[in-house]
């Protein structure tokens, strides 16, 4: 029945916003009541499409959304999301969670006084692929994550750590549960007044080292994450929602490696994140990625941009 149906709001319907409208519209349990943009036209035509109603302006939505996501440009999301908190509105908020510590951390103080949910959205964390790499984990050695593709226009309002980098930054922290000790970085601006593509070397208190690169400039398109642990090494492309698993066996006293292919279930992460986002705030059970989650995720990467800086070589 309608009136069991979790009410739902989007705002901001650029790129990302739209298909947060298209999943809620589709389902079930969901009622989309509306999506907010400040370009009027493009209000208009997402609300006509998913068939629900058009808001120029974000408060629009108070008392009629019981949650949103905000997918407004980053600089956004500490403002657009205190709102909706002091509504005792349920949010999702697009990666990253904000521009600074300081005001990830108000959030998260003002939605625990009230008993808000706030979801960050690593959306890799919801990825079919990374869901099964983590049953074959258990103790990585060496992690090497490439993330890189063409120049799109979109997130160029931040670094390419906070716009790209920061997805594995998120899923390097959910799996080497290990102090940071030091991190060396790299990065330049190509196109844009901000680093358009970085380098960080990581290394955790367990040994662990974590090697990152982000490009929004680079003419492939690769999201793809390797894994070295004692005796298997790991590769998985999200993009593909492919997985690879390499052992090392003996073989007449000699070593040798064997190759397994991984079957997977495509699955959409947006659709399994945001159907984890509405589950959660049914239930009222803790978001599997936290604003915390968020927050840790975000330091690592301001100190990532920091000390590529720091080097002058932007």
């Amino acid at each position: 029945m309608t009136n069991n149906k979790i009410k739902m709001g989007v705002v901001g319907v650029g790129y990302l916003g739209e298909h947060h409208a298209r999943i809620y519209s589709s389902m079930d349990q969901v009622e989309l009541v509306g999506v907010a943009d400040i370009d009027a036209g493009r209000a208009d035509h997402i609300a006509a499409k998913y068939t629900t109603k058009a808001f120029h302006d974000y408060r629009e939505l108070f008392g009629k959304a019981e949650a949103v996501s905000i997918a407004v440009p980053t600089v956004l999301h500490y403002p657009v999301a205190l709102d909706f908190i002091r509504q005792n509105t349920d949010v999702l908020i697009e990666k990253p969670v904000t521009t600074t510590v300081e005001e990830a951390e108000s959030l998260i103080r003002e939605a625990a006084m009230r008993n808000v949910l706030v979801q960050v959205g690593h959306i890799e964390r919801f990825n079919t692929a990374f869901r099964t790499l983590c049953t074959y984990l258990h103790h990585p050695r060496f992690i090497e994550a490439h993330r890189i593709g063409p120049y799109v226009g979109r997130g160029i309002d931040v670094d390419v750590i906070l716009d790209l980098m920061i997805h594995d930054i998120d899923i390097i922290l959910s799996i080497v549960k290990s102090e940071l000790v030091d991190l060396r970085a790299v990065g330049i601006p190509v196109l844009t007044n901000h680093i358009d593509i970085a380098n960080v070397r990581l290394e955790f208190a367990d040994g662990c080292i974590a090697n990152l690169t982000a490009s929004r400039v680079s003419g492939e398109k690769m999201r793809k994450i390797r894994i070295f642990q004692s005796d298997t090494y790991i590769s998985l492309d999200y993009g593909r929602q492919s997985m690879a698993i390499f052992r090392r066996i003996m073989e007449n006293g000699i070593p040798k490696i064997v190759s397994e292919e991984i079957s997977l279930e495509r699955e959409e992460p947006l659709q399994v994140e945001l159907t984890a986002f509405v589950e959660a705030v049914r239930n009222r059970t803790q978001p599997l990625v936290t604003g915390m989650d968020g927050i840790e995720a975000l330091k690592i990467a301001l100190r990532i941009i920091e000390d590529a800086k720091k080097r002058g070589i932007q």
